[in-house]
């Protein structure tokens, strides 16, 4: 299983990436998981000009990676699950991609063209935040499909 975390921030080495890569390096006796942090000149510039057009320069970067696999976006009006639904959304996937949007978050283009939209949580997260919940659910997800005893 191939499991992508695409998220429109710039690349950063902070506190928060041992936690991420911790839960990736626990995850891969089950999933080659990996985070793409994805962020341009386009997408700089677009966020200073308006909403619209951010969340078009982040369906630019966005939309190609759909051709393939699974596609899950993160948006706060999504569907709301526990841990054994989100397992049961990943269960017998090949290739399985996560969206976790910029700033101004998707528009109903981008959301209208992935398979799920699913909310972590009613808060709003930083990007970091969101990448920490999104990676620890993926491995207890992981854990639960595979009988681990890591949920319990």
């Amino acid at each position: 299983m191939k499991i992508n975390i695409y998220q429109i921030v710039k690349k950063s080495n902070d506190s928060f990436e041992p936690i991420i890569n911790d839960f990736i390096k626990m995850s891969k006796k089950y999933a080659n998981v990996e985070v793409h942090s994805l962020f341009n000149k386009q997408i700089a510039k677009a966020q200073t000009i308006s909403k619209l057009e951010a969340q078009k320069s982040y369906n630019d970067i966005f939309v190609p990676k759909l051709s393939i696999g699974y596609n899950i976006a993160l948006d706060v009006l999504g569907k709301k699950m526990d841990s054994f639904a989100f397992s049961r959304l990943i269960e017998n996937k090949n290739i399985i991609n996560f969206y976790i949007g910029g700033a101004y978050g998707f528009n109903k283009e981008f959301l209208d063209k992935c398979d799920q939209i699913i909310s972590l949580s009613d808060l709003t997260m930083a990007h970091k935040i969101a990448n920490i919940v999104l990676c620890e659910q993926i491995f207890r997800a992981l854990c639960i499909v595979n009988n681990h005893p890591y949920h319990k």
